[in-house]
């Protein structure tokens, strides 16, 4: 039998009756509220890349960190891998390459997740799976990920992974800065096996008290920037090397926050999950009202 106006009205008020009341009971569960904690005393790491040997000890102890496939160290000393430039992916949060052009000469450098202080893969987030730490780590929480791949979108840096082999259950995968590591008191893996100390874990601003000085008291040595101090609002990760890294190591970025304006919309749309299956509901029944009285016009 077919469904008259009166009988369809009815049928959309109870959708949104009921929608209402699943709302009520479970906001918090559902809504989105990401955090995004800029303490001052939130930690970094200052990477020299005039230091850095290019070992890859740093790759294999963060692999062991993370319970990934951790490959037999003597595999690190394979120095083809870097013959081509590689990024962070869900095996390897972190990875090392080799640079040689005129810009930089011949230089190895560290990649990971640089955590910023104004993370716009937490901005884009829609479930508030992603969250900016007081000790400065940006880490997710995988319950709350629905796979929809903003962060990846949205990071500068293009760090955020997704486990694409997985079919069923797909992950996204990135650095998270040895989070509970350091809630142990202990250093990040990979700053802990560096053995030409290329990395120093620290207050954020104590290493750029630090990296200031180094590049006045050795000049001739560093290049006057140090990358990350005002990227986007400033990283976590600071670098400092004897040639300009922006345009040929990392992207040359702007120093103000990534753009946060989707953060509003999107946390003010998809709040709650109920709500837009009633607002469907209500576009599909104004599209039913529409065809049912095309139909009757035919008739008359």
């Amino acid at each position: 039998m077919a469904q008259n106006r009166r009988d369809f009205l009815k049928t959309l008020a109870t959708i949104g009756v009921s929608t209402g009341a699943i709302s009520a009971v479970t906001p918090q569960v559902a809504k989105a509220g990401p955090t995004n904690i800029l303490s001052d005393n939130r930690m970094g790491v200052l990477v020299d890349a005039t230091v850095c040997i290019g070992c890859r000890k740093c790759e294999w102890a963060c692999q062991g960190a993370h319970d990934k496939v951790q490959q037999d160290f003597i595999e690190y000393e394979n120095n083809d891998v870097f013959k081509k430039a590689r990024r962070p992916d869900t095996n390897n949060l972190t990875v090392v390459n080799k640079y040689d052009s005129e810009l930089l000469g011949s230089e190895t450098i560290k990649l990971q997740c640089m955590h910023c202080d104004h993370p716009a893969c937490v901005s884009a987030c829609i479930v508030g799976a992603l969250s900016k730490e007081e000790n400065g780590s940006v880490i997710w929480d995988t319950d709350k990920c629905i796979g929809c791949r903003y962060c990846m979108v949205a990071c500068p840096f293009q760090v955020p992974a997704l486990e694409y082999y997985k079919a069923l259950d797909p992950k996204i995968v990135k650095c998270d800065f040895c989070f509970e590591r350091t809630k142990e008191g202990n250093l990040p893996a990979c700053v802990e096996i560096c053995p030409v100390e290329a990395l120093t874990y620290g207050k954020r601003e104590d290493l750029l008290i630090e990296a200031k000085k180094r590049i006045k008291n050795h000049s001739e040595k560093y290049f006057n920037y140090i990358y990350g101090e005002h990227e986007v609002g400033g990283t976590a990760w600071l670098y400092l090397s004897d040639k300009e890294l922006a345009g040929e190591v990392f992207p040359k970025l702007g120093n103000d926050p990534a753009p946060g304006v989707s953060e509003s919309i999107q946390h003010g749309l998809f709040a709650y999950f109920v709500p837009p299956v009633a607002l469907y509901a209500l576009l599909g029944g104004i599209m039913w009202l529409s065809k049912d009285k095309d139909k009757s016009e035919e008739k008359l």
